[in-house]
């Protein structure tokens, strides 16, 4: 048996639960032996976040390429933002076997020797994959994956160089990506003025899965522990069906469980919320099973731990449609590497869970004007000129409600909240 520690007290099975056992039938396969002879050899090498987190840089400079050269032709920075994530999506698709292996990658491929293809080959393909239609440039019906991704299927034109940058993208196995670091490695390939320092700053995955496990975890393991406590003792008194019923009812409140988020970002820290509780309910079903073997999941069909319990609130809609390209992303590939076969369809679903919303003001918003009904401005943070606005009845926006908050504090106070922010909105808030 294989473990690592995660951090500190939360230690966890390595890779996973599903293939931390080493069995003899398993040494015929090289990459088993080559894990043995590491453990022993090279263990640092064997850290998943050392190659995750190259492949994710990696991935997001050639982003940043692309997303550059679409704002210079004029184009939207949300509108980029989607087009991209979309892009992202589909290579991330082809990797896990959601569509046919480094088939995203072979039509960039082609469309890079004629770019002229890119728009209705790659749109016709985004219709297929929304609708669960055959797609035409991948000679193939494809899985329905709905959700609000592929609604607005809008490709935007790339030169030769460009496709090749998307093309390199998907070269990557999208396996190895990080989804704690990819959030905020993408917002920075796709912002202009944090480009210049892309990947030098995000909160690592250390200190976030830190706080998540004081905050969500340690709590829900206290209450995991009573409840297997109780069945155990059910057991023992030969009441199976009872401990049976008491594993399954803490299940349920697992599935219940929310995490607020109230300044998500790029959803780090859901991400990471998302996949502790997914380690969690693996022990839970574990022991359903040891319990009462197959029959005990009667009715637990597509009742899991899943993206709809983690809510996040975000001033900024590009990082908020990235939280949730992040999240699902995580949960993908999770499922993936623990459950066998794939997840039904749709795919995707449009929970709603990350809301474009100021978490600590809400106000009937609308632009300052001066006698002459011009715009108001003042000199921002930067030292350009920003349009003012005027904040009337200002109050308390509502939050979701959730079981847990997370999430890193405001990094604006005191003497600076005025000049980053302006005093309308000081005084409001």
């Amino acid at each position: 048996m294989l473990t690592s520690p995660a951090r500190e007290k939360n230690y966890a099975q390595f890779p996973d639960r599903q293939s931390f056992r080493v069995y003899l039938e398993d040494l015929r396969d090289p990459t088993a032996r080559d894990r043995l002879v590491r453990i022993w050899t090279d263990p640092q090498s064997l850290d998943p976040a050392r190659q995750s987190a190259r492949v994710t840089r990696e991935i997001a400079e050639s982003l940043a390429v692309v997303s550059k050269a679409l704002e210079a032709e004029g184009h939207q920075p949300e509108e980029v933002a989607m087009f991209l994530m979309r892009c992202l999506f589909t290579m991330f698709a082809q990797s896990v076997g959601l569509l046919p292996a480094n088939s995203f990658r072979d039509l960039l491929q082609r469309c890079e020797q004629d770019p002229e293809r890119l728009r209705p080959m790659v749109g016709q393909l985004w219709e297929a994959m929304d609708r669960g239609d055959f797609a035409i440039a991948l000679e193939t019906r494809v899985r329905r994956f709905n959700g609000e991704f592929f609604k607005t299927r809008t490709v935007l034109p790339l030169a030769e160089a460009e496709i090749g940058e998307l093309r390199r993208a998907a070269s990557y196995d999208w396996r190895e990506v990080d989804p704690s670091i990819f959030g905020t490695l993408l917002e920075q390939a796709l912002d202009k003025d944090e480009r210049r320092r892309l990947g030098a700053h995000y909160t690592p995955r250390a200190y976030v899965e830190r706080l998540v496990v004081a905050t969500v975890l340690e709590p829900l393991r206290a209450d995991w522990a009573n409840a297997l406590s109780t069945a155990e003792r059910q057991k023992s008194e030969g009441r199976t069906d009872a401990a049976i019923a008491t594993i399954r009812a803490f299940h349920e409140a697992l599935c219940r469980t929310r995490v607020l988020d109230p300044a998500c970002g790029t959803g780090n820290f859901l991400y990471v919320s998302l996949e502790l509780l997914k380690r969690l309910e693996g022990e839970v079903l574990e022991a359903l099973s040891d319990l009462g073997g197959q029959e005990a999941f009667a009715g637990l069909e597509g009742h899991t731990v899943d993206p709809h319990q983690f809510l996040g609130l975000e001033i900024n809609p590009r990082a908020a449609a990235i939280a949730e390209l992040v999240l699902w992303i995580g949960y993908l590939q999770w499922h993936l590497r623990t459950q066998s076969g794939f997840p039904a369809e749709p795919i995707l679903r449009a929970f709603h869970n990350i809301m474009v919303k100021d978490a600590v003001l809400e106000a009937d918003v609308s632009l300052a004007r001066d006698k002459s009904g011009k715009p108001v401005t003042r000199r921002g943070p930067e030292g350009t000129e920003v349009e003012v606005c005027r904040y009337d009845n200002p109050r308390q926006p509502e939050w979701p409600e959730a079981e847990f908050i997370v999430g890193n504090p405001p990094f604006i106070g005191g003497k600076d909240l005025r000049g980053r922010l302006g005093d309308e909105y000081a005084e409001a808030l």
